[in-house]
């Protein structure tokens, strides 16, 4: 009996084997595939445009207004930060921001205040300045990993309300985010970033620890929240399994901090509740979470 797989067919006037004519329909499925991918990622970077065009508007009014804004950007590893800023600044002035992503600190630094490196960056007149992670590493990857004793940090989380309530008190508009993934979904990133040759620089030795230190992580992150969350400066979560959905709020949480002029009344400021989470809720969820099951859960 002849083998089905030289079985011989005609498409479009051309005969193939069974063997090319399924490889003609994966390669059609996966552009299919690819097409839609790239027509959703299209319309997701419309729908961001109007409010990424509210953002150079905020930005001008700072700039007039001689105020200073700093965005700090914490969660746990492919939480979605770096995409996030990416999306906020893409096209605002680069002479009115900066992003700043500090790496570990010196021996010289080991030796300062602690805030010093981090005030060195603060914004001048008019500026954004946006922490890609921040002081508040000593909160938590620092504590986690035994990067530093238990007297800095705990003479850190007694310390840092006054000193952010101080920069609030001069001016300073301060936006503290949290993004906040599921261990599922932080998982399927991780091995994204393994298996992709154009991202698997931002896998850290620290990354590859991330899984299997979960709880640990969760543990610290309702510590800080509940020790660091104030009315001066409070924390704001952000839902980011869906990475379109939490940069978009994102960008809303920003607008909405600032009453700047020529607001674009016709698009909607109204944060998704679903996605935006205060740090007050935040605590009371974690807190119900571990009356329930004994255990924090994200």
């Amino acid at each position: 009996m002849e083998n089905i797989k030289d079985d011989i067919f005609e498409i479009e006037d051309k005969k193939i084997s069974l063997d090319e004519l399924i490889n003609v329909y994966k390669r059609k499925k996966q552009e299919k595939q690819f097409e839609s991918k790239a027509v959703k990622k299209r319309k997701q970077e419309q729908e961001l445009k109007p409010y990424q065009a509210e953002l150079i508007k905020l930005q001008k009014y700072l700039e007039e207004s001689n105020q200073k804004m700093i965005i700090l950007f914490e969660g746990r590893d492919a939480a979605g930060k770096g995409g996030t800023i990416r999306r906020i600044t893409r096209y605002m002035d680069e002479k009115h921001y900066r992003v700043v992503a500090l790496g570990k600190p010196t021996q010289e630094q080991k030796t300062q205040w602690f805030y010093q490196k981090y005030v060195q960056h603060f914004p001048v007149a008019g500026e954004i300045v946006l922490f890609d992670r921040s002081w508040y590493n000593r909160a938590m990857v620092e504590s986690v990993f035994n990067f530093c004793t238990k007297k800095e940090h705990d003479d850190f989380m007694k310390g840092v309300k006054g000193f952010e309530k101080d920069l609030v008190r001069q001016g300073i508009i301060l936006i503290k985010l949290y993004f906040s993934v599921t261990k599922d979904e932080q998982a399927k990133r991780f091995e994204r970033r393994k298996n992709d040759p154009l991202r698997q620089w931002k896998l850290s030795e620290i990354d590859l620890q991330a899984q299997e230190r979960w709880d640990d992580f969760t543990n610290t992150k309702y510590d800080m929240l509940k020790q660091t969350n104030s009315y001066n400066a409070p924390w704001t979560i952000i839902r980011s399994n869906n990475k379109h959905k939490a940069r978009l709020e994102a960008i809303k949480v920003i607008l909405n901090s600032v009453n700047y002029t020529n607001r674009n009344e016709a698009i909607e400021y109204v944060l998704n509740h679903n996605i935006v989470v205060s740090g007050a809720r935040e605590i009371e969820i974690m807190e119900i979470q571990r009356a329930k099951s004994g255990k924090f859960i994200n």
